[in-house]
Parts: structure tokens; C-alpha cells; sequence
């Protein structure tokens, strides 16, 4: 499922006439485009499978194994989930956003997802080289205090450990202030996507919003963003596009035959009878 010439239209439309600010820091800047996340998703091969009439938006990979769920009318505090169907080598694993969930820091683990996975990718080494505080208990917090990562240990009903991320407003002492926005990812969630999401939410680059778009918190610091309305439009389109050549990329090497192992062949074995 391609993004179609109407889709980037509307997209276009929508973004021409905003005035854009930069708008930091990226946890507090409220929940942007969710066509950053579907319009990314469709570009690499992701097919609608939910009414086209409903509120409601489900996505499923050409894989099928995966399927995210966008659901703005939830009476959970949950929009988003993404499940993965187990495999005979991996398990099933599950993550889930609330509502106020940058859409651009949602893409850093949707995109993560199309490419191919990295060797090894340590979660809280970007958070670290970001400056966020890290604690020995398995916690870190942002600069402003108001964003939370928590890797919770093991438990009876775990066997590994789950990664939870928070922003709250400011709290009285040792209570806790209204929560803004959430991401859960279950015990079997891929190291290396999550590592991806933090990647994206420590970034200290601004994220792009309109002047009348709703922010995650008052505090949110916004400025008059250099790029004009039809440079945004234009990196939309080209990531899109880049989205598109990496997921054939990725399908490619992955259903590429098996190279046979060195000194195999025919002259070989006879030499060996």
C-alpha cells in the first residue's frame, strides 16, 4: 500500500498554511502529524485492513506478523499498540503510546521496524551520551525532570525485564504529577527498537509544530522554526521515499537464497570419497 498522490495532497494542504515553530524540548512537544507514523508505515509496503470509515486505524505488515493499531476514541489512555506475532525463532512481543506521544519519536521505533536489525544496539547508550541522568536503580530522567525511563526488574510473571517511559508534569515532593503522555514495551520487545525510540526521544533537536498546534505541556518552549511550510513538506516526501527503498532493500536481502557453504561442490566431495 502506496501513499497516494491524494494522501501527500492532504498532507501538503494541511501543512502550507501553518506557521511552523520549533518546538522543544521533543517530550513536551505534544503529538504532532500521526501521518508521520501511518503515511511511514503504508510507503513501505503496511496495508490498511480497518473500515475506512472508522475513527479507527489498523495497519499490518506484508509480513503479517506485525499490526499497529491507532485508535484516538480508546477508553484506555493507550492510542497506539503494536503487536508482534510470535515466530518459530522469536517470541511475540507487544508495545503500546499514549495519546500525547511525539508522532515523530513513535517513528523512530515504526521505522526501526522496516530496517534491517543492527548487530548490537545498547537502549540506554543514547540516553546517556544525550546528558539524561542515568541512576544505578535502572532509571533515568530527562534534563527538566519531567520525562521518566524505567527498566523494571524481573518478576514472578517475567523472565526479563520491561522498559516503561513516562512524562509527567511536576509533582509535590515524592508524589508524582498528571502524567502527559506514556510507551510500554513488554519484556520481548527487541533490544535494538527500543534503543531506536530513546535514540529519537533524547534528541535535542526541536520537533516542528504549528503555531496553533496542542503542545504536551504549557512549559514547552516554541521559537519561529527557519524551515518554511513547503521544506516540511519536502522532508515528508523524501523520507517517504526513503522508507520505500529501504523496506525493498530489506525484503531483498532477506528472501536472497542462501549462499552454500565454501568447497562444497561436486570435485570437492569426490575428492573426499
Amino acid at each position: 500500500m502506496a501513499v497516494s498522490e491524494g494522501q501527500l495532497a492532504a498532507f501538503a494542504d494541511q501543512h502550507a498554511w501553518q506557521i511552523p515553530f520549533d518546538t522543544s524540548p521533543r517530550h513536551l512537544a505534544g503529538p504532532g502529524d500521526a501521518r508521520h507514523v501511518t503515511h511511514g508505515l503504508a510507503a513501505a509496503g503496511w496495508k490498511a485492513v480497518s473500515d475506512p470509515l472508522s475513527a479507527e486505524i489498523v495497519l499490518r505488515s506484508p509480513d503479517l506478523r506485525h499490526r499497529l493499531q491507532f485508535d484516538p476514541q480508546s477508553a484506555t489512555s493507550a492510542w497506539w499498540r503494536l503487536r508482534a506475532e510470535p515466530t518459530d525463532h522469536e517470541p511475540g512481543w507487544y508495545a503500546e503510546f499514549g495519546e500525547r506521544v511525539p508522532a515523530e519519536v513513535l517513528t523512530g521505533f515504526t521505522d526501526a521496524l522496516i530496517a534491517a536489525p543492527p548487530q548490537e544496539l545498547d537502549p540506554w547508550q543514547p540516553v546517556t551520551s544525550a546528558g539524561w541522568h542515568r541512576a544505578p536503580d535502572g532509571t533515568a530522567r530527562s534534563p527538566d525532570s519531567m520525562c521518566h525511563i524505567n527498566l523494571r526488574p524481573l518478576s514472578e510473571f517475567r523472565d526479563q525485564p520491561s522498559w516503561h517511559v513516562e512524562a509527567r508534569e511536576p509533582g509535590h515532593g515524592e508524589f508524582p504529577g498528571p502524567r502527559i503522555w506514556h510507551a510500554y514495551f513488554d519484556e520481548h520487545t527487541p533490544a535494538h527498537l527500543v534503543a531506536s525510540f530513546l535514540t529519537t526521544l533524547v534528541d535535542p533537536s526541536p520537533l516542528q509544530r504549528g503555531m496553533y498546534d496542542r503542545t504536551g505541556h504549557y512549559s514547552a518552549v516554541q521559537e519561529p522554526s527557519p524551515p518554511r511550510p513547503q521544506q516540511v513538506v519536502d522532508a515528508h516526501t523524501t523520507r517517504l521515499k526513503a522508507l520505500r527503498a529501504q523496506a525493498r532493500s530489506t525484503r531483498r536481502q532477506q528472501t536472497k537464497p542462501a549462499t552454500p557453504p565454501a568447497n562444497t561442490g561436486p570435485a570437492r566431495l569426490a575428492a573426499r570419497r
